[in-house]
């Protein structure tokens, strides 16, 4: 059963046509992966999704059976969509622990009252949200480093801190824009076994914008390519691998 399904999907900035016509299923428990050339319209499908952008003409968005078109991006993220982006966007002087309770916050109770006067169910909200920022933590291989600023730990962690920030927002969806960007082959070894994990373990429904084919090719159920806009093919891996029109997209007509 489709988790989301986009339907009829436009998106224009002035005479641009980012996205046109644009349809596309993605299954409850699967890891979908959405490749294309650069400019194909990947990230800005993203952003129509998790509602930055609002798509044009009689563009539909259902997730899981609700209309999102239209919707702010704070309730979509309280619907159960979370993401990363293709830049690193990390809050630099908070400790890692922090960064996740960030993330948290959509799904906390507390009000003005209770966290002026601590009161004993803002109390245990709070060390509930701590308990489970650390073991979001501990889920990316993280926990060592609760303490340390996000902006001295390493790169490859920096990814990784991020993907849990956005765990804490408990989705059903998660969005990860290019996450091995930037990786070496060790981290990115690593990050293909944790979205496997994420997947497998926790149900967690995943759609990832990856230039990287080791890492399309590996996780991928399904695989979404799209040029100038469109979709031009879906398949497994072995059938994208294999499909003319994929490879002339990437790599050009032949003379």
């Amino acid at each position: 059963m489709e988790l989301l399904r986009a339907q009829h999907l436009t998106m224009r900035f002035g005479g641009l046509v980012a996205l046109h016509e644009l349809n596309f299923d993605i299954e409850r428990g699967r890891i979908v992966s959405l490749i294309g050339p650069n400019g194909a319209g990947k990230t800005t499908f993203f952003n129509v999704v998790t509602g930055f952008y609002s798509p044009t003409d009689k563009s539909s968005i259902l997730f899981d059976g609700k209309e999102i078109v239209g919707v702010k991006p704070e309730q979509i993220t309280h619907c159960g969509i979370a993401r990363t982006f293709q830049n690193i966007r990390l809050f630099d002087n908070m400790t890692a622990l922090e960064n996740v309770l960030v993330g948290q916050h959509c799904r906390l109770h507390a009000e003005t009252w209770g966290a002026l006067f601590r009161n004993k169910q803002t109390m245990d909200e709070e060390r509930q949200a701590h308990q489970r920022a650390y073991k979001l933590l501990k889920q990316v291989n993280l926990h060592q480093s609760e303490d340390v600023l996000a902006k001295n730990l390493p790169y490859g962690e920096q990814r990784r801190l991020e993907i849990a920030r956005a765990l804490g927002t408990e989705p059903k969806l998660l969005l990860l824009d290019e996450p091995s960007a930037g990786m070496n082959p060790q981290e990115t070894l690593d990050l293909i076994k944790l979205i496997e994990r994420l997947n497998r373990d926790l149900g967690i429904t995943i759609l990832l914008i990856e230039h990287d084919m080791r890492v399309v090719m590996n996780i991928s159920h399904k695989v979404v390519v799209l040029d100038y806009g469109k979709k031009i093919a879906e398949g497994t891996p072995e059938q994208i691998q294999k499909n003319e029109q994929v490879i002339e997209a990437y790599l050009g007509r032949k003379r």
